[in-house]
């Protein structure tokens, strides 16, 4: 699993589930030739420290590049994410983002919301 669960284990188990046996199974087999079928653990790993860079240090609106080059996959995977919206409830901050990852002319985009209290850590929320 990834070494920051806390921040990005949601946008694992997305990535997991829709590339997954299961998804064969379901007569949903395209999910197999999503950029997540394609991503190593060391694509995984860069992009969590991404996301949660610009989570924390970037204005909404603003767009990061990500990219795996030099992490030794064959195949090119690209990403940009954005923080799309901050709201703050007494000291409890929340911010929505997009990441959009492409690889082998496909594309998919997560929107994971990620909260706070104070100055603390940024913890991915699970939808429900």
């Amino acid at each position: 699993m990834l070494k920051s669960p806390r921040i990005l284990s949601g946008l694992a188990g997305l990535f997991l589930l829709a590339a997954g046996p299961a998804a064969h199974a379901a007569n949903l087999g395209f999910l197999n030739d999503t950029p997540a079928s394609w991503m190593k653990q060391a694509d995984y790993d860069s992009l969590t420290h991404a996301v949660r860079d610009a989570v924390a240090t970037k204005k909404d609106g603003e767009t990061v590049n990500w990219s795996n080059e030099g992490l030794r996959n064959p195949v090119k995977i690209d990403a940009t994410i954005t923080p799309t919206k901050t709201a703050q409830d007494g000291d409890k901050t929340c911010r929505d983002s997009d990441v959009v990852v492409s690889a082998k002319g496909q594309t998919m985009t997560l929107r994971p919301q990620f909260c706070r209290v104070g100055d603390g850590a940024w913890v991915y929320q699970k939808k429900h």
